[in-house]
């Protein structure tokens, strides 16, 4: 038996969550649905006209929500980051120790500024992110804990690396020493903005094909250039052996190597769309290393999914992941 279900690398974000109306953001000049990266003073400014709007912080990052999740559903999971020796970065670190993520930020951090993302939460429930990457934009080859990569089952890579050099050649580089060591691998494309502006760096990332690929129905359609599902879904057999695409609504696609699997949706009223991906990468990522088949794996993901969006911000409470948990 591995000694992580899950092996993880990605962005580390403090998240600040806002709800706003659809008017600030046509007043800031913000595209609605998708992850901008901004300089800091653009954060800044951005942060100063909602700094009087309730807000919730939380440890973040696309990898980090998903990671944390496995780790609330019962699995042992690893988190390879960058944050700084700032308060921001003390209190990421000390939000993964209270999820009981292993890490390797143990040692001593860098002087710098650690990420933060601001996420706007529109009365559709739709999510948009104003990201400053910080010192996470030098993630590298450097954070990666070779050992733990070995004692993994999964190596879990984010889409939102693909905009750093040093990040994408850290995935590329997991990606090729999980293989080496007879560990699956999977990866997110994270967001339409990655598939559309940094499709070459993707195709890095995914190398000669991964096991398993996450992506929503937006993302599968840009892969592929297409309006048609069937045509997006058979591109990505061309670079995952295993795949899901989440369909909001409509559930998700699960192909199983073999067999693609309708997963009908769970019927709820979404206040907050922001981490609905992560969690179901997450409850997916728990159930396939617990003896769970593809198709189970989907049904409880699209459950889990449909639990977060039902509540502000990205995440449970920890009670909150072991109540969603299937008897098997």
């Amino acid at each position: 038996m591995k000694k992580y279900h899950v092996y993880a690398i990605g962005n580390a974000l403090v998240d600040m969550e806002f709800h706003v109306e659809d008017a600030f953001l046509a007043q800031m000049g913000i595209d609605k649905g998708v992850m901008t990266l901004v300089d800091q003073d653009q954060q800044h400014r951005l942060y100063e006209a909602l700094k009087e709007t309730h807000g919730k912080r939380a440890s973040g990052g696309s990898a980090a929500n998903t990671i944390i999740a496995v780790s609330h559903f019962g699995g042992n999971s690893f988190y390879s980051c960058k944050v700084a020796n700032d308060d921001a970065g003390d209190f990421y670190v000390a939000d993964l120790q209270r999820a009981g993520v292993d890490t390797n930020l143990h040692r001593q951090r860098d002087a710098g500024v650690s990420g933060k993302c601001i996420v706007m939460v529109t009365p559709d429930a739709e999510r948009t992110m104003h990201t400053f990457l910080g010192i996470s934009e030098q993630v590298s080859d450097a954070d990666l804990h070779l050992d733990a990569i070995e004692s993994a089952e999964y190596a879990y890579l984010e889409g939102y690396l693909v905009t750093s050099p040093t990040g994408r050649q850290a995935a590329i580089r997991l990606r090729e020493k999980a293989a080496a060591k007879g560990v699956k691998t999977a990866l997110t494309f994270s967001d339409p903005n990655m598939v559309n502006f940094f499709r070459d760096g993707l195709r890095e990332m995914l190398g000669g094909g991964v096991d398993l690929l996450f992506c929503n129905q937006q993302e599968a359609l840009t892969w592929a250039n297409t309006d048609d599902i069937r045509n997006a879904t058979d591109a990505l057999r061309g670079v995952a052996k295993q795949y899901v695409v989440t369909l909001g609504k409509e559930g998700a696609l699960v192909f199983d190597g073999a067999q693609q699997h309708h997963i009908p949706a769970t019927p709820v009223k979404a206040i907050d769309t922001n981490g609905a991906g992560d969690m179901f990468a997450g409850a997916y990522l728990y159930a396939i290393t617990h003896g769970f088949s593809a198709q189970e794996a989907g049904q409880f993901a699209v459950r889990a999914a449909a639990k977060v969006v039902t509540h502000f911000g990205p995440r449970l409470e920890p009670a909150g992941y072991q109540a969603l948990l299937p008897v098997k």
